[in-house]
């Protein structure tokens, strides 16, 4: 056995690979802006750019030396470089003659930039200036840099030391039309948004939550416990009480008790999850006064909430191990027992239902994964602060990292919970061979 699960791990390091990569796809790159989903649409470009920056997202995608930032988009100088062409423009700094100024969104931080010029026509041959300031505002030095142009495209490139800023870009001699391109030189060529994301959890760093302003390991943590409080008694609770309904429901098979079982778990199956949470919480908490109606203080507010989570499912898992039971019960091994003078209990315990535990540990086993993050309108409705209602309100204001690491979490719970399966199918069954 302990020789599949090895091999069964190391199998599962290209899904886990594929699954961090799909992962990061969604949220990255289909997502669309992090920063511009909290900040909002009207959020400036310089806190944009510090949101960037303090989070990861001011590097390239993939891999690259040079990635675009948001002082300058990509754009074409428009006419106002044509009807300046004839002369030139104060900068405004020591009165320094730099031609048609460029704006920008904020004053560049420390690093190496580079200006590009594209679709220039032959005769054209540009030069650029860049307007320093001291951080404290003081005095601003106007340096003038020399580009270098190769096949229509003209490209400078100037550094902005530590001790001051760049205030203003300005070019000459472009003409109208030319496609202008401001990048930032990286720390190196994998220095990117993927290889950051996959260094974090190499280290167990799930990133920083941007809504609780701490990192969302802690975040996690402080959910889990409220969580598992409730879907654990859920699941064992709904899942003793389902199998016993459904061995007696075997049992006696086609009799009046058998009958309204059934009734009573297709009555539940056809009421909307919803009605039954609204249903309790007003009926039994609010108008009958038997539990909390709302919050986390003890053990007592758990029990309405777990309540509900076993009438909600108990009519599905009836049935489904009802079904279960009734196609072992004609094997000829249970035949053999009652002809040896066994009881009706021995029978279904010792014979029937060890022979029903696979289907039902695999039945069991869809449902672990989903413990850790809770129920959403349980904990919403009954003011639990598990990871259900974390994945919310992270939803609701946009905190994608803490949304990623409850997707990957539960990604690779899903992939561990298969392999105990497995495992636990060799152990239940000696006819399965792990292979």
């Amino acid at each position: 056995m302990l020789p599949y699960a090895i091999r069964r791990l190391l199998e599962m390091i290209p899904t886990t690979l594929g699954i961090l990569l799909l992962t990061f796809l969604l949220f990255h790159v289909v997502g669309g802006s992090p920063a511009q989903a909290i900040k909002g649409k009207n959020a400036s470009a310089e806190s944009l750019a510090a949101f960037d920056a303090r989070y990861g997202y001011d590097k390239p995608l993939f891999c690259g030396n040079w990635v675009q930032i948001r002082a300058r988009e990509d754009r074409r100088l428009g006419n106002d470089l044509a009807q300046s062409r004839g002369g030139t423009e104060k900068c405004g700094m020591r009165n320094a003659e730099c031609g048609v100024k460029i704006p920008l969104a904020y004053a560049l931080p420390t690093g190496t930039y580079r200006l590009s010029l594209d679709s220039l026509p032959a005769g054209d041959n540009p030069s650029a200036t860049v307007v320093l300031q001291s951080i404290d505002g003081g005095e601003a030095v106007t340096n003038a840099i020399a580009g270098v142009r190769q096949a229509g495209v003209w490209q400078v490139s100037f550094a902005v030391p530590a001790e001051q800023r760049a205030v203003v870009l300005a070019v000459t001699n472009a003409a109208p039309g030319a496609e202008m391109r401001l990048r930032k030189r990286t720390a190196h060529f994998f220095d990117s948004q993927l290889f950051h994301f996959l260094a974090g959890l190499a280290r167990g760093d799930l990133g920083e939550s941007a809504e609780y302003g701490t990192s969302v390991g802690s975040v996690l943590r402080r959910g889990v416990g409220p969580s598992l409080a409730i879907t654990m008694p859920i699941l064992i609770g709904g899942t003793v009480l389902a199998v016993m309904l459904g061995l007696f429901c075997a049992m006696w098979r086609d009799s009046g008790a058998d009958r309204a079982i059934l009734l009573v778990s297709t009555l539940l199956m056809s009421v909307n999850y919803v009605v039954w949470v609204l249903a309790g919480q007003y009926i039994l908490a609010y108008r009958l006064r038997l539990f909390p109606i709302w919050g986390f203080e003890n053990w007592t507010y758990i029990l309405l909430p777990v309540l509900i989570g076993v009438l909600g499912g108990l009519g599905r898992d009836i049935r489904f191990y009802r079904a279960v039971i009734l196609d072992e019960i004609y094997r000829p091994y249970v035949r053999t027992a009652w002809a040896k003078g066994l009881t009706g209990a021995q029978v279904m315990t010792r014979h029937v239902l060890r022979n029903c535990l696979i289907p039902i540990v695999t039945y069991i086993s869809l449902s672990i994964p989903f413990l850790y993050t809770g129920s959403l309108l349980l904990e919403s409705f009954y003011g639990i602060p598990g990871l259900g209602c974390v994945s919310l309100n992270a939803l609701h204001s946009s905190d994608m990292a803490v949304v990623r690491a409850v997707v990957i979490v539960g990604a690779l719970l899903y992939q561990a919970v298969n392999l105990v399966t497995d495992l636990c199918y060799a152990w239940l069954d000696p006819r399965v061979r792990l292979g």
